[in-house]
């Protein structure tokens, strides 16, 4: 069963409708429904492209955040061959929420890390959600430290609300742990390439996505800050996420006019959750494609245009 959004509920009613009218035919063989639930079938789907035709941003967020969309495991499964996972910070401890190693993408190795959020209740607590603890930003530099000395292009895989904000983690050196990761993305000399497959949030995710490359899914979204935290701070009332989902840009098309973002990846009708593999074969398209496009730079050519890429975020404004 799908789990519909609440903007979905006039979709949820015709596809409820022609369902209940294909189990009625399924008890009763004489019933003919097949002219009935096809007109719902052209009505629902005519629907659905119309709902999805002009997202508003809050809209968009509410699509990232679905519970069904393919996370990081799912592409990993899909997309990469003899995959072998690296666990630990080598300091503390292994950090679930973040997964990656050595693995192949089209007979080409590298090295891929993402955030997993978990997809049932036991794995997202697991999981914590996707919000990484310090050791899971320095599992990262870990990792990201062992293909810089065997060449390997670094993938990352972002799809997090942001870094976990515990008191634990906190004392563990959490913005610290985020502010070297962030820094090592900006000194490898590999090709370093992110895509944003759910949520970008805040520093957490910037710790993945300091890339020569950075794609966004559709209706993925990037930004410094949560829309309900936005509200709370600006307005002290986190029901006004809607108003601060507009005021962040962070949907994929504003983003790529900023230039913080560099390719957009299509999504199937009705996002990813609709179709996961056929979202994971468009990422996984642009990954090879991407890859292909930076393997062949020197390492002082990648790192010198991955940084001077962030020192000029900004430089289009916001005025648009």
């Amino acid at each position: 069963m799908i789990q519909y959004l609440d903007f979905e509920k006039p979709l949820a009613e015709i596809e409820g409708k022609a369902e209940e009218l294909r189990a009625m035919a399924r008890e009763n063989p004489e019933m003919d429904v097949d002219k009935e639930a096809a007109a719902l079938d052209k009505k629902a789907s005519d629907l659905l492209k119309s709902l999805y035709a002009d997202l508003t941003p809050w809209r968009k967020c509410q699509v990232a955040r679905h519970a069904e969309r393919p996370h990081c495991q799912d592409y990993i499964n899909a997309l990469f061959t003899e995959y072998t996972p690296l666990a630990g910070d080598r300091n503390f401890a292994d950090d679930l929420s973040v997964m990656g190693g050595l693995a192949r993408l089209d007979g080409i190795s590298v090295m891929v890390i993402g955030h997993e959020k978990g997809n049932d209740t036991k794995s997202r607590i697991e999981r914590n959600f996707g919000m990484a603890r310090p050791e899971g930003y320095r599992k990262a530099i870990r990792l990201m430290e062992l293909a810089n000395r065997f060449g390997l292009p670094v993938i990352t895989l972002v799809d997090t609300p942001g870094a976990y904000p515990g008191k634990g983690a906190e004392e563990r050196g959490q913005s610290e742990a985020i502010a070297r990761s962030t820094e090592k993305c900006l000194e490898l000399q590999v090709p370093l390439i992110s895509v944003v497959i759910g949520e970008g949030g805040s520093g957490g995710a910037v710790a993945f996505a300091s890339a020569n490359r950075v794609a966004m899914l559709e209706h993925s979204i990037y930004s410094v800050i949560s829309p309900e935290g936005c509200a709370s701070i600006l307005w002290k009332d986190a029901e006004k996420m809607r108003e601060s989902a507009e005021a962040l840009r962070l949907t994929s098309k504003d983003l790529h006019e900023l230039g913080v973002c560099d390719r957009i990846i299509p999504e199937p009708e009705g996002g990813a959750h609709r179709d996961p593999e056929a979202a994971i074969k468009a990422v996984g398209a642009a990954l090879v494609t991407m890859v292909n496009e930076l393997r062949d730079l020197s390492g002082e050519k990648l790192r010198a245009d991955r940084r001077s890429k962030y020192l000029a975020l900004g430089s289009k404004g916001l005025a648009a």
